[in-house]
């Protein structure tokens, strides 16, 4: 069993930035791919970035460059780096592991973490 704990969320202003941050407890953790989901009120869960064991990332592309996904395979931990954000942006984000390679499909990760809020301000 594989826990995933968020951190970093907050309340941030329109063009502000923000890192996320998720902790793995699993020992092989360098194996899984890592992914980042939202989910705004009243819409589905949405994939954001993701990123292998080898570091090939993913992103949607409403990121336009904006987010980068990253990992540190020594801290068990991957990071979402978050700039120029917009108010659109404002979701519960959610960090997610599978042993599949690469997969932008939700229903294909095994592990989530409970979520951490975005609150972007005009």
């Amino acid at each position: 069993q594989v826990q995933l704990v968020e951190s970093g969320g907050g309340l941030v202003q329109a063009g502000g930035s923000l890192r996320l941050s998720c902790a793995a407890s699993e020992r092989s953790f360098s194996s899984y791919t890592m992914a980042w989901f939202r989910q705004a009120p009243g819409k589905e869960r949405e994939f954001v970035a993701s990123i292998t064991w080898n570091d090939y990332t993913e992103y949607a592309d409403f990121v336009k460059g904006r987010f980068t996904i990253s990992r540190d395979n020594a801290k068990n931990t991957v990071y979402l780096q978050m700039n120029s954000l917009q108010p659109e942006d404002t979701a519960g984000y959610y960090c997610a592991a599978t042993r599949r390679l690469t997969t932008r499909a939700a229903n294909e990760y095994l592990w989530w973490g409970q979520g951490t809020q975005v609150t972007v301000s005009s």
